[in-house]
């Protein structure tokens, strides 16, 4: 680690030492290191493979939901599959210490979870189970993948025979509107935004840093590249989450023991 990395990585630690309530916002960047590709970055990002409008839309699932399961099975099952990393444990571990309120995330993997995160606020789902469009009826994801290895084609209800569709947010879909409103409230009231492996791209996640800094929380963003609100950083570390989350939740537990 650098001179100038330590100094910030520091100063990160300061801040949530001295935090009354702080929380996480986590984005795809933090699951890379667990294996699961992010969306975004330019040779290696999903998207830069396919077109999410109409592989990852509700429109476009409902159009050829065979072309969505085509995409989606080998993703699903690196998530069933991935284990949590540093990152993600160092997150758990600073709830521990009772210096993190709750983590917010962009993800669907339940790494976070898995790690030992108590509260996590999934803003776009998750891919644990699937729910039938037509009756509602939920099925664990192990189960529909396994439909899916079968037969190739479009898994489906064992109660009323409609489609499965993961219990995941799709481009074109509202958020979860009780998971929302926590979020938002979360941002509103904390007093320090830890921000992870997030481009701050896509709306409306985007949208709680501003909320938390217009309420006078300071933000702290661990990324490996800039986003568009980096001037309202305090700490602004471009490097690697899972070595430098881990160095924070040390210093922290350090500082308080």
């Amino acid at each position: 680690m650098s001179q100038t990395q330590d100094a910030l990585t520091q100063a990160a630690v300061r801040l949530l030492v001295n935090s009354r309530r702080a929380v996480a916002l986590t984005g795809a960047g933090i699951s890379t290191p667990s294996g699961i590709p992010d969306f975004r970055s330019p040779s290696s990002g999903l998207w830069s493979r396919v077109n999410p409008m109409v592989v990852a839309s509700t429109w476009g699932f409902r159009a050829n939901p065979q072309a969505f399961y085509e995409w989606i099975a080998p993703l699903a099952e690196q998530m069933l599959t991935a284990l949590p990393n540093p990152a993600h444990l160092a997150l758990a571990e600073l709830e521990g210490l009772g210096k993190l309120h709750a983590v917010i995330t962009q993800n669907i993997d339940s790494l976070h979870q898995r790690a030992g995160s108590q509260r996590v606020l999934e803003l776009h789902g998750h891919a644990r189970q699937a729910v039938c469009v037509r009756c509602q009826h939920e099925v664990p994801a192990d189960q529909v993948l396994e439909q899916w290895r079968i037969t190739q084609q479009v898994p489906r209800c064992p109660e009323c025979g409609g489609v499965l569709k993961p219990a995941v947010v799709l481009f074109g879909d509202l958020l979860p509107r009780d998971v929302w409103r926590a979020a938002e409230n979360e941002a509103r009231h904390c007093d320090v935004m830890l921000i992870a492996g997030s481009s701050l791209e896509v709306a409306p996640a985007s949208d709680l840093p501003l909320m938390a800094y217009h309420a006078g929380a300071r933000l702290i963003l661990i990324n490996y590249q800039p986003t568009p609100l980096d001037h309202l950083m305090e700490v602004a570390l471009y490097a690697d989450v899972a070595e430098v989350l881990p160095a924070i939740a040390a210093g922290v537990r350090d500082a308080i023991r």
